[in-house]
């Protein structure tokens, strides 16, 4: 049985790890370095650093704060944020990230996904989608979420799979934030016709959401941001939870803790 990892998302705008509702309305959550340091703490299985603002200011990632937050933590670090060019995720990777992420770049310049796949391995790229449903369908988003393509979310994951992403961190736009759950159908979607790992993340608001998203939605990573920045939900009752529901996960990692077996 795969291990559902768990992932605390930061966020991050001028240095500061923010949080809204449907990618606006952004609020202060604290300082990325101290909560990266929290969350590997709590038993996060994996951390994601996203540099929300890097595409529209049309600059690259703040690579000495992407360094201090490597440093401090040593799960896996996925970063993102204004990537455009195989040096630049040369120099995130070499910064202590284990994986970039690549969104409005890889729409724009697909073969990139390939060029990175190729230097650094699949398992280094993900292709992170911002979706949300116009009209009947799915569509890609970039910019942050300002700027709709004509790109079907489902068409666009095979894509990103076919050219050498190893992993699909798949947020709802409509969800984003608003503690509803995940969009079920469209995690759905994508996982049924990918073969590789998919990040369920947007709408999470309580426990049961952890385990729809895994059990329902087939998605292999869950991640969320405000309930674990605001303290709403603690990650060590997540893993209890997917635990308790017969789902594989990683201990957590402290003699004050419980240990976990893997679920029958």
């Amino acid at each position: 049985m795969e291990v559902v990892r768990v992932i605390p998302c930061l966020d991050v705008k001028d240095g500061r790890v923010v949080k809204g509702v449907s990618f606006i309305d952004l609020k202060d959550a604290g300082d990325p370095v101290e909560l990266a340091a929290a969350y590997e703490e709590q038993g996060a299985d994996e951390l994601v650093f996203l540099d929300i603002s890097a595409t529209i200011e049309g600059r690259t990632t703040l690579y000495e704060l992407l360094r201090e937050t490597a440093a401090a933590v040593f799960i896996p670090l996925t970063v993102g944020g204004g990537i455009t060019s195989l040096s630049q995720a040369a120099e995130i990777l070499h910064s202590g990230a284990d994986k970039v992420s690549l969104n409005s770049a890889a729409l724009l310049h697909p073969s990139l996904i390939t060029e990175i796949a190729d230097r650094f391995g699949s398992q280094s790229v993900v292709t992170a989608i911002d979706a949300k449903r116009v009209g009947g369908t799915y569509r890609v988003f970039t910019h942050g979420g300002t700027k709709a393509t004509e790109k079907e979310v489902v068409e666009w994951a095979k894509e990103a799979e076919s050219r050498g992403a190893g992993e699909i961190l798949l947020t709802s736009m409509d969800r984003d934030g608003t503690k509803k759950g995940f969009d079920l159908d469209l995690l759905r979607a994508v996982t049924d016709a990918t073969n590789v790992p998919v990040i369920a993340s947007g709408g999470v608001g309580e426990l049961q959401h952890f385990v729809d998203g895994v059990v329902l939605g087939h998605a292999q990573g869950i991640l969320a941001a405000s309930v674990f920045h605001y303290g709403e939900i603690r990650i060590k009752d997540v893993k209890d939870t997917l635990f308790s529901n017969g789902l594989n996960v990683r201990p957590v990692e402290s003699s004050s803790r419980p240990s976990y077996l893997e679920a029958p």
